[in-house]
């Protein structure tokens, strides 16, 4: 792997006596891992659905080391969302940002979804996950790991962080900024990543990631956490853009992260670094805490359905699911969702997805929607077909083939409790829904 020689020069430099330990990390395969989603399940069922061992990694407790050289995506449990392929160090930042069940959560660069769907998880199904991504053509990874994993408190949006900031002022009790970066951590995973760097380029991320912060700045409420991470060495992306945020921001001070792993940021100070070395790829983690008041005018989502086709979907949504119905649904196009609780006001926020996808409204007939099944686990699904990880019909539904299936109407599929998606049942055969872009190719 050759390395641009100005990098080379400034690693020496930081590293000192380390540096040669560091440069043979190169010669070595990146770190590779999963986490675990709870929303989805619990540790022993996701060991029990994967073809390899897993290692518990400092970071996270949901974070584990694999050693699996193969693809993740074709795993049943991946379908279902069991899991989230991860290398384990990114999980850090979301630990240190320390979601609890309740908040108001942002993830302002939240594409493709891995720290977004971590928050989720700590979330527990409640409170508000706001998982933004500005460059439009990352929105359609967010939104399909979203739904994947399970997740029903989210509003995925493709706004720019400055719009969005200052529409939901002090809405958040948690930001967390994951920016855009020079990606020298990235380097073993993706080398194509060293043909785009340059010192200049480095130069030009500290510039847009301090405009990101001063924008997330806005929507912190007052005692709320701030987090800022990046997954790359340089200084000037991560010491250097502290400082300035700290002097343009008296209302924040820095706060110690308690987590332990990695190692004190170059100056000493309360954040963190990880390299190789550590344990991970390579991150820099800061924490905030606002001190000062920070009232917003954020009003409050006022539409939800109501009348005939309220009471249509509630009906639709019995005769799939054994639960209760949630009492907040919302139509967008011609798609009826499940909405969140504590919906702001969405318009001019660039609003791609509020919750879950129950239904798509067809002519005379209401057809359910693959995200609400992978919302809801087996346990609640009206007469789920259960598969095991050995049966040649589980390969052929993630294939999209029709399966043997007693019963009729909508059935959901699942594996070890989890649900991977559903069809159609009629005259014994299963007609399958899963959706095509998803499926596995052999």
């Amino acid at each position: 792997m050759e390395l641009p020689q100005d990098f080379l020069n400034r690693m020496k430099v930081q590293l000192g006596p380390e540096y040669p330990e560091f440069l043979e990390g190169y010669e070595q395969p990146a770190y590779r891992g999963v986490r675990l989603n709870p929303l989805k399940c619990g540790e022993n069922v996701l060991r029990a659905s994967l073809p390899f061992g897993l290692t518990a990694s400092p970071f996270s407790p949901w974070s584990f080391y694999a050693d699996y050289q193969e693809g993740f995506g074709p795993l049943p449990a991946h379908h279902g969302g069991m899991f989230y392929a991860q290398e384990p160090s990114a999980s850090a930042a979301v630990t240190a940002l320390d979601p609890r069940p309740g908040e108001r959560v942002l993830d302002l660069c939240a594409a493709p979804g891995g720290k977004a769907t971590q928050i989720a998880g700590m979330l527990e199904g409640t409170g508000l996950l706001w998982a933004n991504e500005a460059v439009r053509s990352r929105t359609s990874a967010l939104l399909s790991n979203i739904e994947r994993l399970g997740v029903t408190n989210a509003v995925v949006s493709n706004c720019h962080p400055q719009t969005l900031c200052s529409a939901l002022q002090g809405f958040f009790h948690r930001v967390l900024v994951d920016a855009p970066c020079s990606g020298e951590g990235m380097f073993r995973r993706h080398p194509q990543a060293i043909g785009q760097w340059s010192l200049e380029a480095t130069a030009s991320c500290a510039a847009r990631q301090s405009a990101i912060l001063d924008s997330a700045a806005q929507a912190v409420a007052a005692d709320g956490v701030l987090v800022y991470s990046t997954c790359t060495f340089a200084p000037e992306e991560n010491e250097g853009v502290v400082e300035r945020f700290l002097e343009t921001h008296p209302e924040f001070i820095a706060e110690p992260i308690t987590a332990a792993f990695g190692r004190p940021d170059l100056n000493g100070g309360l954040a963190r670094r990880i390299y190789p070395m550590d344990g991970g790829e390579g991150h820099f983690i800061a924490r905030f805490r606002r001190t000062k008041e920070n009232d917003g005018m954020s009003g409050e989502f006022t539409g939800f359905l109501a009348g005939a086709l309220e009471k249509t979907a509630q009906k639709f949504y019995k005769e799939l699911f054994t639960d209760s119905c949630p009492d907040r649904l919302i139509q967008a196009g011609r798609a009826l969702l499940l909405a969140p609780p504590d919906l702001p006001a969405l318009n001019g926020l660039g609003v791609l997805r509020a919750g879950v996808e129950l239904a798509y409204m067809r002519p005379g007939r209401l057809e359910p929607a693959h995200g609400a099944f992978m919302s809801r686990t087996g346990a609640v699904c009206r007469e789920p077909l259960e598969l095991s990880l050995e049966q040649p019909a589980l390969r052929s539904f993630l294939r999209g083939e029709e399966l043997e299936c007693s019963g009729k109407g909508y059935r959901a599929v699942c594996v070890n409790g989890v649900t991977l998606g559903f069809g159609k049942a009629s005259q014994g055969k299963l007609k399958n829904h899963y959706p095509k872009g998803l499926r596995n190719l052999r």
